[in-house]
């Protein structure tokens, strides 16, 4: 089906006995996003990817990948993955690491050489496709890992921490690469716990807590406006309630935060506290980073 989103699922669930790794996981991903999946360590993101990949059978729920049922086979060779740990025979060369994989998701013959060499170039490996695996750094191996993803010209590709063994420049040549995917209208499925990279490559975000997930969106959406940190005395209770039109309050004593907040609004609620009598000591206007939604959502102090 392809006007099916990329990625589709209602209360998704995994137990493991008394244990519940997933716990109804519903989100929507359309067809050409780059979507970061997000949260802290034993959020069931690994869970997620296992169910989605056909690795694992859910406990309750359903999903669709490629607008076929999680396992299916035939939506499963238009998917390409790299997992987190992975480990390729350290005597073969990178082209024949890739060579085994072409046949692995049944590549036409003739096709392999071109595929090889392409994903060898966007990996930037051309020069060491020769080159043992036993002789790359872990940065290279997590290239050539990437690669192997790519193969084939999947319609969906699921990166779980693309980024996490490579330097800066290796980071960057990551994101490129993520974002040319994307300009071909593949859908790429990131899961990362490196929020900056997230917040540079993805259109749409989902925060997973739980096994559930807490919040959805653009970027825009989920960062919801700029926030501005104001010290205010001489301004009671009642009138500081008043002060939500701007936005979310947060009233921690002397100081307010006002999240959410056009920071074009700023002279103006400047104004208000002191038409309610209040005295401004100091006003800190900023931009809300992805991190500090993070750690909101998660009720960790930022």
């Amino acid at each position: 089906m392809i006007d099916a989103p990329a990625i589709r699922t209602q209360e998704l669930a995994k137990r493991y006995g008394s244990i519940t790794a997933l716990a109804g996981l519903t989100m929507t991903i359309p067809r050409g996003d780059i979507f970061g999946f997000l949260g802290p360590n034993g959020a069931g993101k690994t869970t997620a990817v296992k169910l989605l990949l056909g690795l694992t059978p859910p406990t309750a729920g359903h999903a669709e990948v490629l607008g076929a049922a999680i396992g299916d086979r035939d939506a499963l060779r238009r998917v390409g993955y790299l997992p987190e740990l992975f480990r390729y025979q350290s005597w073969l060369s990178a082209r024949e690491v890739l060579a085994l994989h072409c046949e692995l998701a049944g590549l036409d013959r003739a096709a392999w050489q071109r595929e090889i060499e392409d994903a060898l170039a966007i990996v930037g490996l051309a020069d060491r496709g020769s080159g043992r695996v036993g002789t790359f750094s872990k940065g290279m191996q997590q290239r050539l890992g990437l690669g192997v993803a790519l193969l084939g010209a999947p319609d969906l590709v699921v990166l779980d921490e693309p980024t996490s063994a490579l330097d800066p420049v290796g980071r960057h040549d990551v994101r490129e690469i993520i974002r040319g995917l994307g300009e071909r209208g593949t859908t790429v499925f990131l899961n990362s716990h490196l929020l900056s990279e997230v917040e540079q490559v993805c259109h749409r975000v989902a925060i997973v807590d739980r096994g559930r997930v807490v919040a959805e969106g653009t970027l825009d959406e989920l960062l919801g406006g700029d926030t501005v940190r104001i010290r205010v005395t001489d301004l009671d209770r009642a009138a500081k309630t008043g002060l939500s039109r701007f936005g979310q309050l947060d009233d921690e004593g002397e100081w307010l935060v006002i999240r959410g907040i056009d920071t074009e609004r700023v002279p103006e609620l400047v104004a208000d506290i002191v038409r309610l009598g209040g005295r401004v000591h100091a006003v800190e206007p900023r931009h809300e980073s992805l991190e500090d939604r993070f750690l909101r959502l998660l009720g960790q102090p930022n």
